[in-house]
């Protein structure tokens, strides 16, 4: 057994985000010593799944779903595959963007709004924050 300090100190995370994580059927406590709550050493298991997941860009409702509130979890593999299929489109953009702002960076133009790379840049930009298709 742990209480929520040892919890907290072993996790990294503050006893106000493990109270919050049980206050929402993430983890939950087995009961109390004195005013600290008690967790079954299994619970850092959990936690390291709450972590890994927010990691992975996850919701904290979408990891109540996935990895339940009692027992073992159940993880959804097709969730798994859909998040790291959006996580992929998300490291293409950044990495188009990061290849943009170096040109930007490193561009021989006088003015940055003569050049037709970086005017370019500049649609896209706006068709993604616009929603709309432009070249």
């Amino acid at each position: 057994m742990l209480d929520i300090s040892e919890l907290s100190h072993a996790s990294g995370f503050p006893a106000s985000k493990l109270r919050y994580y049980e206050e929402i059927g993430l983890i939950r406590s087995v009961g109390r010593r004195g005013l600290k709550r008690l967790y079954e050493d299994e619970v850092k298991a959990r936690i390291s799944l709450i972590a890994l997941a927010q990691k992975g860009g996850f919701s904290l409702l979408e990891i109540k779903q996935m990895i339940g509130v009692e027992g073992r979890p159940t993880i959804d593999r097709s969730a798994l595959l859909e998040k790291a299929d959006e996580l992929d489109v998300r490291v293409r953009e950044l990495t188009n963007l990061s290849n943009g702002i170096r040109h930007i960076a490193n561009c021989s133009a006088e003015n940055h709004l003569d050049c037709p790379r970086f005017q370019r840049i500049m649609r896209v930009a706006l068709a993604k924050t616009t929603g709309r298709r432009n070249k």
